[in-house]
């Protein structure tokens, strides 16, 4: 069998549909990765569309392009991130800090977001909610200075 009978016989043609279809499938399969990882890690239906139309229109390089530019993380790990941040924030604002000695409060909480504050913050740093001032006769909080008398003699 020589190159030129190979050639004209079918049976390189039946190569090259098989080579032709092996490449059609691995297109649409790639468009279809491509479609499911963008669903897993992008919220916008519009950018998953364009995810999706980017795999499909430049073939078998569209979907190398998208993973260069995804977003790293699934939407699931990263609501789960952030449940576990306020869960901690939660943990933290919940726990009453006191002076071991007389038992004072050492920092009170906003009692707009909850945030600790230190006792010298006039107005809390987070939400912006002013701060009212300590009970006049109370000690005076951690961190914050009396005045000094100046009529020492």
């Amino acid at each position: 069998m020589t190159l030129a009978s190979f050639l004209s016989s079918g049976t390189q043609h039946a190569i090259l549909n098989g080579l032709g279809f092996f490449a059609f499938v691995l297109w649409l399969s790639l468009g279809y990765w491509t479609y499911k990882d963008a669903r897993r890690r992008i919220e916008d239906p519009l950018l998953i569309g364009c995810a999706v139309v980017l795999a499909l229109i430049i073939p078998y390089l569209g979907p190398f392009v998208y993973m260069l530019f995804r977003p790293p993380e699934y939407l699931e790990d990263r609501r789960e991130r952030e449940l576990e941040v306020k869960a901690m924030e939660e943990r933290i604002a919940a726990v009453d800090l006191r002076c071991p000695v007389c038992h004072a409060e050492v920092k009170q909480a906003c009692v707009s977001c909850g945030s600790p504050l230190e006792p010298i913050w006039q107005v809390c740093p987070y939400c912006e909610t002013p701060i009212e001032p300590a009970v006049p006769g109370a000690p005076p909080a951690l961190g914050t200075r009396r005045a000094r008398r100046s009529g020492r003699g």
